[in-house]
């Protein structure tokens, strides 16, 4: 498998004393701002650091404690399942937003995941050429969407501008910077991670296949909050409820064309998507909940 050479090790690179000694809260932030520049090497050690800390070990218990699959086939199926049994079982957040959230209230949860609205899938270009032919070709399909076809006015991040300026909201990145939860940042620093940091493509592939079926349930309750508050600019959301069913296609099709899969590796991406998306959205709505009245 062709991939482009992994992130060096934590013993391999300097560590910084400040990198070590942020907390969690402050980590995600720091690792964004590096995400988002040209790295140096000490920047190279400050992400290892924290990446160590935070999600190598969940993904490498993942991967431990992941099924014996004997095929691609009988993994999709197990993914079929869990998201199943996750939509079955959706927390009752879900409910407040879709049917009691406030305008403000909504506007709380938009603003915790602008930081990921206004570059969505930027940062998932490099896992590209880092994977087979035949999967990478699968990734770029759902990407190319993502961008909106080379059309800038349906790219996914412009419709989220035009929801903040429906709403009244910057659409600088960097007014976001000091409101956003260390949760949220977690889920924007994850997809850069499993594109460009992960030590092995196939942790993106099991992530995102999980995550471009569970918007499509997931999404339910942003699509009908802004619908039941009269937002005009929700296409954000329901271009996803149009769009994800043919991206999981291609996720699948995605796993289906690796000639040499790591089923355990794939699952834990799986199971780190479920994770952090679900740990963002809980925090944004609580956020939405306690801060305003």
């Amino acid at each position: 498998m062709s991939t482009t050479p992994a992130s060096p090790t934590a013993s391999s690179v300097p560590v910084t004393a400040h990198s070590v000694a942020a907390p969690a809260a402050t980590a995600q932030r720091e690792l964004h701002a590096l995400y988002r520049r040209v790295p140096n090497l000490g920047d190279y050690g400050s992400m290892t650091a924290i990446e160590e800390r935070w999600i190598l070990p969940k993904a490498r218990a993942y991967e431990a404690s992941a099924p014996r699959f004997g095929s691609a086939g009988e993994l999709l199926q197990a993914l079929k399942e869990f998201l199943s049994e996750e939509e079955a079982a959706l927390p009752e957040s879900a409910t407040f937003l879709a049917e009691h959230a406030t305008l403000d209230q909504f506007k709380v949860v938009v603003r915790e995941f602008a930081l990921d609205g206004l570059t969505e899938s930027e940062s998932l270009l490099p896992v590209v050429p880092r994977l087979p032919y035949r999967s990478a070709m699968a990734v770029f399909r759902v990407l190319i969407d993502e961008l909106g076809c080379g059309n800038e006015e349906q790219a996914h991040s412009q419709l989220y501008r035009d929801l903040l300026t429906e709403l009244g909201m910057s659409l600088r990145l960097d007014d976001y910077l000091d409101d956003t939860s260390p949760e949220c940042y977690a889920y924007v620093n994850m997809f850069h991670w499993l594109a460009s940091r992960a030590p092995s493509p196939q942790y993106f592939l099991g992530a995102y296949a999980y995550f471009e079926t569970s918007v499509l349930y997931a999404f339910q309750s942003f699509a009908r909050a802004a619908r039941r508050l009269g937002i005009v600019h929700d296409a954000y959301y329901t271009e996803h409820l149009y769009i994800d069913s043919y991206h999981s296609n291609h996720m699948r099709t995605a796993i289906r064309a690796l000639e040499e899969p790591d089923l355990a590796k794939i699952w834990a991406g799986v199971r780190l998507a479920s994770d952090i998306v679900g740990e963002a959205t809980e925090t944004a709505i609580a956020r939405a909940r306690e801060t305003v009245a």
